[in-house]
Formats: C-alpha cells, sequence, structure tokens
C-alpha cells in the first residue's frame, strides 16, 4: 500500500492554466454512521470519473464498507444501510486501495466535500502513514460565488448552507427519497455539469480559477482569475 501512495503522490500536478474543458475529476460521495470523525466511519463509498463536462458512466466506483463498529437509529434513517447490509463486506482496509487506484490524480468533486475527505484522510494516514493529497472542489463553494454574483435570479437562501438535493432540485436534477452514494455522486456530477456552462459565462475557463472558487467560494473576487 505504501509504495503505492508513493506512486500516485508522484504524479503529474493538475495544470492549473488548462482550460476546465481538459479537467479529469472523480465525483465523489460517503455514507458515514455519523459526522465525528474520531468516533464514526465509512459505510458506502460511491465515485463517477469526468472529463471536463462529460461524465464517464461506464467509469464508475461503487462499495459497501464494513466499518466495524456499531451503528443505529438515525443513521440508518438518512442511507437505509443497516448493520446486516454491510456485515459481510470488505473493510475499509481492502476498499480504500482500490478507490485510491479509481481517483488516481483526478481532481475530487463532492458537496461539503471537505467532511468526505476527513474520512479518507483518517483512514489513508491510518492504513499509509501518508496524507489523502488529491485536489478537491466543493460544489457548495461553487454554487456560493455563483450565487453570490447574482448569477441566478432566485437564488436558493444561503443562510442554511442547501444540501446537494436542494440544489439539485433548483437545477432541475431528478433525485431520489433515499441517500446512496452512487446516486448521490451521479447527481454531484451532474450538478457540476451545470455549474461549468455557469462559470464560463461568469469567465472563469482555467482549472487553477476553478480550484480556488471551489474551495474558497466567495473568498474570490472578480478580476482575480489566473494570477498566478
Amino acid at each position: 500500500m505504501v509504495a503505492f501512495i508513493d506512486r500516485l503522490l508522484n504524479n503529474r500536478r493538475t495544470r492549473r492554466n488548462a482550460t476546465i474543458e481538459s479537467l479529469d475529476a472523480v465525483s465523489l460521495d460517503l455514507e458515514l454512521t455519523g459526522l465525528d470523525e474520531k468516533r464514526d466511519a465509512i459505510l458506502s463509498i460511491g465515485a463517477v470519473k469526468m472529463s471536463g463536462g462529460r461524465i464517464l458512466l461506464t467509469d464508475t466506483f461503487y462499495r459497501l464498507v464494513n466499518p466495524k463498529v456499531p451503528f443505529r437509529g438515525p443513521s440508518v434513517t438518512i442511507h437505509g444501510i443497516t448493520p446486516s447490509d454491510v456485515q459481510a463486506s470488505e473493510g475499509i482496509e481492502e476498499v480504500l486501495q482500490e478507490l485510491i487506484d479509481f481517483c488516481g490524480d483526478r481532481v475530487i468533486i463532492g458537496h461539503c466535500v471537505e467532511i468526505d475527505l476527513a474520512f479518507l484522510g483518517r483512514e489513508t494516514k491510518r492504513l499509509t502513514g501518508r496524507p489523502f493529497r488529491n485536489k478537491s472542489i466543493d460544489t457548495l463553494a461553487v454554487y456560493k460565488w455563483l450565487s453570490d454574483r447574482h448569477y441566478h435570479s432566485d437564488s436558493i437562501p444561503l443562510e442554511t448552507n442547501p444540501s446537494l438535493y436542494e440544489i439539485a432540485k433548483h437545477f432541475a436534477i431528478p433525485t431520489s427519497v433515499s441517500h446512496n452514494a452512487i446516486m448521490d455522486a451521479y447527481i454531484t456530477a451532474q450538478l457540476f455539469q451545470r455549474f461549468i456552462a455557469a462559470l464560463a459565462c461568469c469567465g472563469v475557463e482555467r482549472i487553477g480559477d476553478l480550484l480556488r472558487i471551489g474551495n474558497q467560494g466567495g473568498a474570490i473576487k472578480s478580476g482575480e482569475f489566473s494570477n498566478f
């Protein structure tokens, strides 16, 4: 595993001055036993690759994970995964290497992605001694950036930090009643498609600018593009 991580970290750096159309990305979603990074664990992982604005529907990743910690109640209500569903599944020790192999050095796209990356980072550090170093883009940060610039005339109020499903419905993207990691990854990918077109209308065309917006949201001001 450590040798594999060494090879991954030596891969090419994301070309920040390249256009967004050339971006290689993975839309990622995790289902968790809860949000406590120290106590809770990963239950399932869903991911779908993207090439620029294209969703690669035949290149997906979905695994149930045995969390090896008890979970019940509210957690099961949210994602619908029961202890019996994951009892025979592999642990994160086996699944993590598959995920890292799937993602390669692609940029990770997710909604409130820092939560998922915190859990992946914890497990990667525990199992390999190295951090999970893929660059990332938070769709909530991108949405806020666009909304702060009044791109949407009927924007969702931001005081409550709208969920993935709320924003998806705003863009007429179909959603299901229950959460599922692979379906949520696909919804996130569709949302990112919409954002690419909206960002182009705002003059954002470079990967570096997108990474800045996707990590800082409204902190990026007009006129700051490509100044690095």
